[in-house]
């Protein structure tokens, strides 16, 4: 029996060809994401049973079980969750697009650049009192805009009579460093307490999220993630090289700046509320492949639920594991993903 099963709508004027096994796996996947933000928004100095947690959501439970989940702890794990996902789709379209296993926001320095911009924000638009002059709802625009500023950067310098893969990454990995340089700067030339916020934000952290935040985020990385699904068609074409996609009647630079575009305002929404949390982008598609394959249609919405299921995980574990200390989640999916990154060089070293 075949994995595949088509259903057609609108009288048949619109179709979707189904992977069967890959439903199953998402929708494992979702069930397991729901109970990773249920068990994580009980778990902390004070614990609450899982049925409460459920009860809250729900509007029920006591007034202090109401406000710990949704006052201090639930808008952080939405906060991880949609960047997680927004990074680790922004990782699959760019591996998609240049056909390099190891590429990613943070090594073609996109990620770099939204946070480049953050910490340019938070320097110029603070006062002395330690308060922003501005709304914090600018803040994913200048995530965004720092984010394209790089993107299109790096795009013009690797152009030459179109963009190459190679050339793309070689050319973001230099920008990459000099947006660290840049970022550097602004820290020592900004007030000392902007500088250790920073240094903190860098590193990748949701902690004091607030609602306010996430319905920022949560439509901005919605509609940017849901319009990914919907170009998976370009990445499956790019794929096969700029000849094949070429031959068969796609507009491949074109369809590269499209792409290019997707993952810097994905990017640039999850670095500006959950900073540069590295390596989500790396890992989480190379998972998602080993899953369901290479097909895009599938491998975009499992690597989405990976990514945000491994910045849960992350910001849980630094929150709980060394109290009363509290720990970046950046620093724990840099811990696995470093050594992730080693792998993949040692793996392809022939290719």
């Amino acid at each position: 029996m075949s994995r595949f099963t088509g259903k057609r709508w609108l009288k048949e004027r619109v179709s979707v060809l189904m992977d069967t096994s890959a439903l199953k796996k998402i929708v494992l996947l979702a069930v397991l994401t729901m109970l990773a933000v249920i068990i994580s928004t009980g778990i902390g100095d004070m614990q609450i049973a899982p049925w409460k947690v459920v009860s809250v959501f729900f509007g029920g439970g006591s007034s202090i079980d109401q406000l710990v989940v949704t006052s201090f702890r639930l808008p952080r794990i939405l906060i991880a969750l949609l960047a997680g996902m927004a990074l680790a789709v922004a990782g699959g379209i760019l591996q998609g697009m240049i056909r390099n296993p190891l590429a990613s926001p943070d090594i073609i320095g996109v990620t770099g650049g939204a946070g480049a911009a953050v910490v340019a924000f938070l320097t110029i638009f603070s006062n002395k009192d330690n308060t922003l002059m501005v709304s914090i709802k600018w803040l994913p625009v200048a995530a965004f805009i720092g984010a394209a500023i790089i993107a299109f950067l790096v795009y013009f310098l690797a152009w030459k009579k179109g963009v190459s893969p190679v050339r793309l990454v070689l050319i973001g990995i230099g920008i990459s460093a000099l947006t660290q340089a840049c970022t550097t700067l602004l820290m020592v030339m900004g007030p000392i307490y902007r500088a250790s916020q920073a240094n903190i934000w860098i590193t990748g952290t949701v902690n004091g999220s607030d609602w306010q935040d996430v319905w920022i985020l949560l439509p901005w990385s919605i509609i940017f993630i849901l319009l990914s699904f919907m170009i998976t068609r370009q990445l499956n074409i790019q794929e096969l090289g700029e000849e094949v996609a070429t031959s068969a009647g796609a507009n491949v630079q074109r369809q590269r700046f499209i792409l290019l575009l997707m993952s810097t305002a994905l990017v640039g929404g999850a670095v500006a509320f959950a900073g540069g949390i590295g390596f989500v982008g790396l890992m989480a598609p190379h998972m998602a492949r080993r899953l369901v394959g290479s097909s895009f249609g599938a491998l975009l919405p499992v690597a989405a639920l990976i990514g945000g299921l491994l910045v849960l995980l992350a910001d849980l574990i630094g929150r709980t594991l060394f109290l009363p200390l509290e720990v970046p989640a950046g620093v724990f999916t840099a811990a696995i993903g470093a050594p992730y990154f080693i792998y993949l060089l040692f793996k392809t070293r022939h290719s």
